[in-house]
């Protein structure tokens, strides 16, 4: 390969299952295993807290990227027994969980919400010895307070609270609302050449490390990158021979061919969720192929194998065993499949790992995705003969976003890994970014300067708050209309009639300022009565808008209050004149005046339903006449059956009679009629001798 190409593994559709790798026309992207164009020595490591400016978040400063970067932030590798937050590795699960619920581990899960860097053992011990030493001091002045609250706080807690009270809560929320990426263990190492421009770095995934190795220095990691270069091996011979009836097809390499181990560095990739799985075991020993006289170089898949069952329960999600667990078993048909396939799932992959075990075991690393109880138990058992175990320190998950479980998908994930990442900085947008932050932190500076600059408000007096306290009460009382109380709570507490509402510059103490303003606003001449007779409230006091209570009174019964405490108290008493009050009412003046009003009132109702009666008499005697009229002229005056029927004549009669009767009965009923006709001659001849 030369300094101005370089390779980039690309799966495509071969019967060989062999993976190109396709030349691309960024002299920069390579695979990790074949850096040779770009001698290793002139890598130099670069800062990791840039790792943000490296991979910058903003599209301004991204001006080309060779590769796609995952969307996840914690991408650092972490065998089964490290904390990859801490930076700390366990020889024991049971070790690990401890330190899961140490006061280090959650003080660095605040430290990451915050965008903070995590800290040691040591950093931390020390944090914690400064505390003891500050809470050591005010132990004598807090023993109350701690007694009543039943006990102290943890050292985590304590430790969090000082450091709450310490920064600037202002601040602290305007300069960490992003959260920088790259916070815990970057998911990339990026190196910067000599042989390459400033501004383009050269990024490798952490997790193809060793664990030990990812926290060494940069030589360290610079050697182990350099040892796993490979050198490309020749074209698998193909069989001359034409192929047999029995064979067909294409000829399998001599990976895939029975009998056969593998042999070379290589790495097991597996993904298995939704009833779907795929397991692969790559070759990283490139092959130099050519093809039309151009150089290829391909990666071999030495087995691969994709399940699909299914296990997933339709429009709902979730496994039917979880569902089992949740709900109880259920017993449709649906439900008996989906049980029968999950168990057929699991054995069809641990047979697979099985028929694996010789390449697993050889397996440089193995990248597992097994998210959810069951699938993780598929894989790591326990079982009988099991081959994958949670502690093996070679596991390590995807450090990028992966979609469902195919053959597809893991050489995808394969090319991802290996492939090294190429970033073109902006240096000119850089500079931009820092300034407006740069500006972004002044002002916030400046904010917090001047709410410091703040006065704060002041604490009310004695006498402020007592006066709060009867404005409160004499206005409760003032809307209720318990005049009585009103007069009573004025007494007892030697308030002043003319009592000032406090504070004085809210909108409804300045339009009411007394009790006396306040009676009249809400219409209330029982309280402005017995403010006036009884409390000797002052009718001339005026608001801040130069008004007397009577001049803001609502209705008649309110101001005539003011007239008949005029008429009671005396010309005397106030300058009536000046409160706006009118002449003087009389309390029989007064009552003469409501009984001539109710008088009238009643006169006029009176009137008023004799009216509504004679009205409605009318209406209804028109209806009545409305209705006959409509009716004669629908279907005429009425007259009398016989003036309506005309007399009929002897013989109009007899036929009437007749009408209807057979022959028989017609000569039957004319004898009968003859026969009575006889009869009556009879009797008036015998009448007449």
């Amino acid at each position: 390969m030369t300094s101005d190409t370089a390779a980039l593994f690309r799966l495509t559709k071969h019967t060989t299952f062999v993976a190109r790798w396709r030349k691309l026309s960024n002299p920069y992207c390579s695979a990790l295993f074949m850096v040779e164009y770009t001698r290793i020595d002139t890598l130099e490591l670069k800062a990791q807290n840039n790792a943000a400016v490296a991979v910058p978040d903003d599209p301004e400063l991204l001006a080309s990227n060779s590769s796609r970067r995952s969307e996840t932030e914690d991408g650092a590798p972490s065998s089964a027994t490290s904390c990859g937050l801490c930076g700390l590795s366990f020889p024991s699960v049971q070790e690990q969980r401890s330190h899961v619920r140490s006061d280090l581990h959650g003080y660095n899960m605040k430290q990451k919400m915050r965008g903070l860097k995590s800290v040691g053992e040591n950093d931390f011990e020390k944090l914690v010895g400064d505390l003891d030493e500050s809470i050591s001091g005010s132990d004598s002045d807090d023993s109350a307070s701690s007694d009543d609250d039943g006990k102290k706080d943890t050292t985590l807690s304590a430790l969090l609270k000082k450091q709450a009270n310490i920064a600037d809560p202002d601040f602290d929320d305007f300069t960490t609302t992003k959260i920088k990426v790259g916070a815990g263990k970057p998911p990339l190492l990026w190196f910067s050449s000599s042989k390459l421009p400033s501004n383009v770095a050269l990024g490798v995934y952490r997790t193809l490390l060793p664990a030990a190795i990812q926290v060494g220095d940069a030589a360290t990691i610079l050697q182990t990158i350099k040892d796993k270069q490979l050198s490309p091996k020749p074209p698998p011979t193909q069989p001359t021979s034409a192929p047999t009836e029995d064979s067909g097809g294409v000829p399998l390499p001599r990976s895939l061919q029975p009998d056969t181990s593998a042999t070379g560095p290589h790495y097991f990739l597996c993904m298995i969720g939704g009833g779907h799985f795929a397991a692969m075991v790559v070759s990283l020993t490139p092959k130099m192929n050519k093809k039309a006289g151009v150089e290829d170089r391909a990666a071999t898949v030495l087995a691969h194998k994709t399940f699909h069952r299914y296990t997933t329960r339709r429009k709902q999600g979730g496994s039917q065993s979880a569902n089992d667990s949740a709900k109880g078993a259920a017993h449709s048909a649906g439900a008996g499949i989906r049980r029968y396939n999950e168990a057929a799932l699991i054995a069809e992959v641990r047979q697979l790992l099985q028929d694996w075990k010789v390449w697993i075991d050889s397996s440089e690393l193995l990248f597992i995705r097994a998210t959810g109880t069951t699938n993780r138990r598929t894989l790591f058992g326990p079982y009988e003969n099991q081959v994958l175990t949670s502690r093996d320190q070679r596991i390590r998950g995807f450090p990028f976003a992966t979609r469902r479980a195919t053959q597809a998908e893991l050489m995808r994930s394969f090319v991802e890994l290996t492939r090294v990442k190429v970033s073109t900085i902006d240096e000119a947008a850089i500079a931009r970014k820092a300034q407006e932050e740069e500006a972004a932190r002044q002002a916030a500076e400046a904010k917090a300067a001047a709410k410091l600059a703040t006065p704060k408000p002041v604490k009310p007096t004695k006498e402020e708050e007592e006066a709060s306290l009867h404005t409160t009460q004499l206005q409760a009382l003032i809307r209720r209309s318990k005049a009585p109380a009103l007069v009573s709570y004025i007494t007892s507490n030697n308030l002043s009639p003319n009592f000032t509402f406090f504070p004085s510059d809210i909108p409804q103490n300045h339009h009411a300022p007394t009790p006396l303003h306040l009676a009249a606003s809400l219409n209330a001449p029982a309280l402005v009565s017995s403010l006036l007779l009884k409390a000797k409230a002052d009718p001339t006091f005026k608001s801040a808008e130069g008004k007397t209570a009577f001049e803001i009174a609502g209705d008649r019964a309110t101001r005539d209050s003011f007239r008949l405490a005029r008429s009671e108290l005396g010309e005397n008493a106030f300058d009536w004149d000046s409160a706006g009050v009118p002449a003087a009412l009389s309390k029989a003046d007064y009552d003469a005046r409501v009984q001539r009003e109710k008088d009238e009132k009643a006169a006029e109702d009176a009137a008023e339903q004799q009216r509504r009666k004679t009205e409605t008499e009318r209406l209804r005697n028109e209806d009545k006449v409305r209705e006959e009229q409509s009716k004669e002229k629908k279907f005429g005056k009425g007259k009398t059956l016989a003036q309506v029927l005309p007399e009929k004549t002897a013989q109009e009669k007899r036929e009437e009679e007749a009408r209807g009767m057979t022959p028989e009965m017609r000569m039957k009923l004319e004898r009968e009629r003859r026969a009575r006709a006889a009869e009556a001659r009879f009797k008036a001849m015998s009448g007449n001798k």
